[in-house]
């Protein structure tokens, strides 16, 4: 029973842990690797050959 305590209280650990860090509105991961694609996007797209 004790095990089993101990590997849910990991999981809810493991999914706030992703919320805060990769999820998070504005400022997680996602939305900065979001943000540096759109950077390179545009400046792939202001090439000019």
């Amino acid at each position: 029973m004790k095990n089993i305590l101990m590997t849910v209280m990991l999981l809810v650990v493991v999914v706030l842990l992703f919320n805060n860090i990769i999820v998070k509105d504005g400022t997680g991961t996602k939305a900065q690797i979001q943000s540096q694609g759109n950077a390179a996007n545009t400046q792939i797209g202001n090439i000019n050959p």
